[in-house]
């Protein structure tokens, strides 16, 4: 690993590799979150009411997890979560 040429403190050298990690961790649960919505927008465009409101259970699911461990501020989540949901809802 060429990142310790950057850091020379113990420290430093360690807050790289668990930043590394962590973004990571964060990249493939925010992947993870947009995947979800594509699936329901998905289902919404091809007007499956059944399937959008089981891709929505799915979805919600996935943002209230990444909102748990703080990928997502629990705002944003929450915004993101009305948002899907209206738009299922919307589908008459």
């Amino acid at each position: 690993m060429e990142v310790y040429r950057l850091a020379n403190i113990k420290s430093a050298k360690k807050r790289i590799l668990v930043t590394e990690k962590r973004t990571a961790r964060n990249k493939s649960i925010k992947s993870a979150v947009k995947t979800s919505i594509k699936k329901v927008e998905a289902a919404i465009a091809a007007k499956d009411k059944a399937a959008a409101e089981e891709a929505l259970k799915a979805a919600i699911g996935q943002i209230n997890r990444a909102a748990t461990k703080g990928v997502y501020h629990k705002n944003t989540a929450a915004r993101k979560v009305s948002r899907l949901t209206l738009a299922v809802n919307k589908m008459a």
